[in-house]
């Protein structure tokens, strides 16, 4: 059986920055306005009073410090809330489609790689522009790719899950090098106006090259030790918009249709799951944790990597051990993990070995292992 390798990655960062400070600003302007506007509602009991929030409450719950979003001026504009993005025609390449393709450019140069080398590209994030043609087919048109093309959709985990199905095309043969890319536009299902979640999310693409060892002809390669995939249902986190709204007659604007979780319970219950999760499968490639050099996890939240790392190596989640990219780029969906890998693993040397990891709804948890060729 073929070896099989990742042999390049690619990030693409949106143009735009808003600090903690920033969305602070906006968010308690409109907390204001809207305590104003509902002052009799508030007075009755009927509405309650929205609470401000502040940068060392987003600093100490999270660790995040600032995010990239694709608009700026609609999230902070204290009327909208979200996001402005500009529709765009049938004949014009999809917002999604076009960041997926500046960051694929970036794995293909890095892997050596021309669009004609690919014969497989998987479009893997937590929301999708739409529901058809595929945007992976739209990104293997652009880049002069061959085969085939397919999206997948696993929330937070999205990115190892289809990382595991190249894995497995590469190695059944029914593809010789695959494109994964994950365009994460979260500013679009952030809920922007929840003291709770609204310093969450930042956008952002990531691309990862998969192919055959005996191909791979980059400087940087990393062998694929193994994959592993498992999910548990639960609804802590959650988002009910999709096409079938409009036939339950439900308000698309209504809260349930953004982003929203359980954070406390989320906490406690995905730490335990991740954790257990990496140290069955190292356990499974005859591997203890403590022979990892460097774990690249999800970045949802500081605290729960600090504690995943605690579970499994009974130390301190250092930057070495298990780099962060939170404070920079806020939490990413299913491309946190990759950019962890992409940003910090130069320093790495032949024969370590590191874990990717990615964890959220589903519940769902995906990992690769890989040793530095």
């Amino acid at each position: 059986m073929s070896s099989v390798v990742i042999s390049g990655t690619g990030l693409y960062q949106p143009p735009h920055i808003i600090t903690n400070a920033e969305l602070v600003a906006s968010f308690n302007a409109y907390v204001e306005k809207f305590n104003a506007e509902h002052a009799a509602e508030i007075e009755a009991g009927t509405v309650t009073a929205l609470s401000p929030s502040s940068v060392e409450f987003i600093e100490k719950a999270s660790g995040i410090k600032q995010r990239y979003v694709m608009d700026k001026a609609g999230i902070l504009d204290v009327d909208r809330m979200y996001p402005r993005l500009q529709p765009r025609a049938d004949d014009q390449l999809s917002l999604m489609a076009e960041i997926a393709v500046e960051a694929a450019k970036k794995a293909m140069a890095a892997a050596g790689k021309q669009g004609s080398d690919i014969d497989a590209v998987i479009c893997s994030s937590a929301n999708m522009q739409r529901a058809y043609p595929a945007m992976a087919i739209e990104v293997q048109q652009a880049i002069g790719a061959r085969g085939y093309g397919f999206d997948m959709n696993v929330a937070c985990s999205a990115a190892t899950f289809a990382l595991e199905q190249a894995i497995n095309a590469v190695r059944s043969g029914s593809a010789s090098c695959v494109l994964v890319v994950n365009p994460e536009i979260t500013s679009a299902h952030q809920e922007w106006k929840d003291r709770d979640c609204h310093f969450i999310f930042g956008d952002v693409c990531t691309a990862v090259i998969v192919e055959r060892g005996e191909t791979a002809t980059a400087a940087d390669q990393w062998e694929v030790l193994g994959s592993q995939l498992a999910t548990q249902f639960s609804n802590n986190i959650r988002n009910n918009f999709g096409f079938m709204n409009r036939s339950e007659d439900s308000d698309p604007l209504a809260r349930d249709k953004t982003f929203r979780q359980e954070g406390r319970k989320v906490f406690k219950e995905v730490v335990p799951i991740a954790a257990a999760h990496i140290e069955a499968q190292l356990a499974s490639l005859q591997r203890e944790p403590s022979q990892v050099r460097r774990f690249w996890l999800h970045q949802a939240n500081q605290g729960m990597n600090q504690l995943v790392i605690k579970k499994l190596i009974n130390a301190e989640a250092t930057q070495d051990v298990a780099p962060l990219i939170l404070d920079e780029y806020a939490n990413t969906a299913s491309a946190g993990s990759i950019i962890a890998f992409h940003t910090h693993r130069a320093d790495l040397v032949s024969g370590d070995v590191g874990v990717i990891c990615s964890f959220g709804a589903g519940y769902s948890v995906g990992s690769v292992v890989l040793r530095k060729r």
